[in-house]
């Protein structure tokens, strides 16, 4: 079992920067890729970025990249998603999620991830 909490969503205004981070439970942690999607009302939950279980390789959706920069410390149990030149289009509510299965990460597919977070709210005004 692991659990993952969110932190680091707030409302900001469009331009500038925010961090999230997702902190995970167990000993495991290190072993997982960790992803984060994010889901909009009405809107259908979507990929962002995803990181390896070493931090080697990570992955991102075409509307973040360049961006938004994903990155872990697993001495910390933590990853994070650091998101720049943050727009109105970005708001959301992001979730972060663990892939116990592949440890290169980089699946864009809800359904192969096995832990998710509650979900921390970004809002981007204009």
């Amino acid at each position: 079992q692991v659990q993952l909490i969110e932190s680091g969503g707030g409302l900001v205004q469009a331009g500038v920067s925010l961090t999230l981070a997702c902190v995970g439970s167990g000993d495991k942690f290190s072993n997982y890729a960790i992803g984060w999607f994010r889901q909009s009302p009405g809107k259908k939950r979507e990929f962002v970025a995803a990181i390896s279980w070493s931090g080697a390789s990570t992955y991102y959706s075409d509307s973040v990249k360049g961006r938004f920069t994903i990155s872990r410390d697993n001495a910390k149990n933590t990853v994070y998603l650091q998101m720049k030149s943050l727009n109105p289009e970005d708001t959301a509510a992001y979730y972060c999620a663990a892939d116990i299965a592949r440890k290169n990460g980089g699946s864009i597919y809800l359904g192969e991830y096995d832990y998710w977070g509650q979900g921390t709210q970004v809002t981007v005004s204009s």
